[in-house]
């Protein structure tokens, strides 16, 4: 009998929990109709710029390189031990200028064998002209004689250019490069012949190539010299060379495996801040562009089929929108199509935009429609 206890006692405690869980549904269901309904979220508040068109400097920005004007190889004309380097590693030097000199013994001594066949021969070809004029021999033979001469004076010529050669001297001025060979190094005239290069660097040039895509965001879509204004170099650090730019050459064909055109600019470079082989940025200008848009960076959605940016519409709510973007300025978008005068393109919170969605548009540096005033600073307590 004492086992049937606990059964009724729990039958008792369960009967009076479902009670007051009655009671308490009962009396929410009683508050909730005296209760407001909970507010619907408002539309979110975006920064949006009202679009105007503007006339903005036309251009391109392409990686390119800087080259020295000339870059002459100095080579060896003849072959020989390396005796000694005479000049400054890195240093300018003039042209004409001695750098290097190859051991010269071979070449005096193959010139004096020279002078003294020249002096041989000519004696000969004049002892013949006489008796060539007294019929005493026939002309073959003097005419013989004469050739001698002739070729003799010829290698006489060539021993003396050789010896002139073992001094190598600068072909231009310029700055040097560093030396190839050493001294005692074995120096033979042909594909081994290089000792050093000398770099012009004043005025420098500036090599890049444009693609079909770069040339296509030209007005008129097309890239002649006429329609170049100017060039601009963006330095490694951000900023803008302060001497302007003259395109000297265009390629009037493209490379068929880069797709490409080749253009080289011309910089002065008086104070040699300009090095040979530097990344830069060259900044081609073509003229200015009327009634585009300019619309922040951070705005423009890239997709792999298109550019889009996000517009409040006549209803604010939400509307992406296609455009053709141009190059950049600064920190802008240049857009040449998709927009009309008066739209209003939303400029942040772009994350937690969809399309269709309600928004409260406010202009930049005004804040949102109902946003709390900031509080006054409350006075300092005095003790």
């Amino acid at each position: 009998m004492r086992s049937g206890f606990p059964s009724k006692r729990s039958a008792l405690f369960l009967a009076l929990g479902a009670s007051a869980l009655v009671s308490a549904l009962l009396a929410g269901c009683s508050g909730g109709e005296k209760a407001a309904a909970a507010p619907a979220p408002g539309p979110l508040p975006v920064t949006a710029i009202d679009m105007q068109p503007q006339r903005v400097p036309s251009s391109i920005e392409v990686v390119a390189q800087t080259e020295g004007a000339r870059e002459t190889e100095v080579r060896a004309r003849v072959s020989g031990i390396l005796m000694k380097r005479l000049y400054q590693e890195g240093q300018a030097v003039q042209a004409g200028q001695p750098l290097f000199k190859i051991d010269p013994s071979s070449y005096e001594i193959a010139l004096a064998e020279a002078k003294a066949k020249a002096e041989q021969t000519a004696r000969e070809a004049a002892r013949l002209k006489g008796l060539a004029e007294a019929k005493a021999i026939s002309q073959k033979e003097y005419d013989d004689a004469a050739s001698a001469a002739a070729i003799a004076q010829a290698v006489l010529r060539q021993a003396e250019l050789n010896l002139s050669w073992t001094t190598v001297t600068a072909p231009v001025s310029g700055t040097t490069g560093r030396a190839v060979k050493s001294e005692g190094n074995l120096i033979s005239a042909g594909a081994d012949s290089l000792l050093t290069s000398i770099y012009q660097l004043n005025p420098v040039w500036v090599r890049f190539s444009l693609a079909d895509s770069d040339v296509a965001k030209l007005p008129g879509g097309r890239l002649t010299a006429k329609s170049i204004t100017g060039v601009e170099l963006i330095l490694p650090d951000g900023s803008v060379y302060p001497k302007p730019g003259r395109l000297n050459f265009m390629a009037s064909n493209i490379d068929p495996t880069l797709g490409t055109q080749q253009l080289r600019a011309e910089f002065d470079n008086v104070d040699g801040r300009l090095l040979p082989g530097q990344f830069v940025r060259a900044r081609i200008l073509t003229g200015e562009r009327e009634g585009v848009f300019l619309v922040p960076q951070t705005a423009v959605v890239q997709s792999d089929q298109a550019r889009l940016v996000m517009v409040a519409d006549s209803e604010n709510k939400v509307a992406p929108r296609p455009v053709q973007a141009g190059e950049w300025r600064g920190k802008d978008w240049v857009i040449l199509g998709g927009l009309k005068p008066g739209d209003k393109v939303i400029v942040d919170n772009l994350m937690k935009l969809r399309p269709g969605m309600p928004v409260a548009p406010h202009a930049p540096g005004v804040p949102p429609a109902g946003a709390p005033a900031k509080a006054a600073s409350a006075p300092a307590a005095k003790g």
